[in-house]
């Protein structure tokens, strides 16, 4: 019986992958993953079988996956970021422990990666050196009305909030309702990132403000950030203060 292994590849560069999930990979008689995602490591990939399916055919990639564990080969699946971040640790698991239990490939664990959510605030400067909430706008897999729900709990909550997926071809007005919710508790100078293709070519960053960061070209491969009350931009870097300027001596 062979073993399945979840591993985050970081956000697109080999320099920014851990070595821990470079061997992984390197170690691996399988790699399966998203098509993107394999050619992002294709340096890695010499003598291996590979599994590469187009977006959406996430439950067929990681199905194939174990069936290659359950036959006795040593298989990895690749997530871009962290697999444990809208990655495909989650679904490899509930996979694997379908399984009957003599029949079951053996689980090799997750692998950490850097995320896009990390990548991108490097960019930015200091964007979440406070509390701050996650949420993809895909509203693929969860309903919108409850996707809406978290955006105003985090918009009340004064969270710097951190959006995945936040625009594609087809679905273009979610970011707009986006920012409707957070301008009913948000100043309309917040400042607001946004880093598509982080870690890779073509990398661009722009801060612009929660009133108009949506005239910016936002794509599936950006990631936004939304500063809280305290968040400020100087000489081109996004920051929000930990809260050290309060502390008896300040900064």
């Amino acid at each position: 019986m062979g073993k399945v292994t979840v591993v985050g590849i970081g956000p697109g560069s080999l320099e920014d992958m851990t070595p821990r999930a470079k061997r992984a990979i390197e170690a691996a008689q399988v790699v399966a993953g998203y098509h993107t995602y394999i050619r992002l490591i294709e340096d890695l990939l010499a003598g291996k079988e590979v599994i590469g399916t187009a977006m959406m055919q996430e439950v067929d990639r990681c199905r194939m996956a174990a069936e290659k564990a359950a036959g006795g080969a040593d298989t990895v699946v690749v997530s871009s970021g962290d697999a444990g971040v809208y990655g495909m640790a989650g679904l490899v698991l509930e996979i694997v422990l379908q399984y009957p239990p003599e029949h079951r490939p053996s689980f090799g664990g997750v692998i950490a990666g850097v995320s896009a959510v990390n990548a991108a605030a490097s960019v930015l400067g200091a964007p979440l050196m406070h509390d701050f909430a996650v949420i993809s706008l895909s509203d693929l897999l969860t309903p919108w009305n409850r996707i809406q729900k978290r955006i105003e709990m985090a918009a009340q909550g004064d969270f710097v909030t951190a959006l995945y997926n936040p625009k594609s071809k087809k679905r273009v007005q979610n970011i707009e309702e986006v920012r409707r919710i957070m301008l009913q508790y948000r100043d309309p100078a917040t400042p607001v990132g946004i880093v598509t293709a982080a870690s890779r070519d073509g990398e661009q960053k722009v801060i612009s403000t929660l009133a108009d960061f949506t005239k910016e070209e936002i794509n599936m491969f950006s990631l936004v950030i939304i500063g809280n009350s305290q968040t400020y931009v100087r000489d081109g870097w996004m920051i929000t203060p930990r809260g050290y300027q309060n502390k008896e001596g300040g900064i």
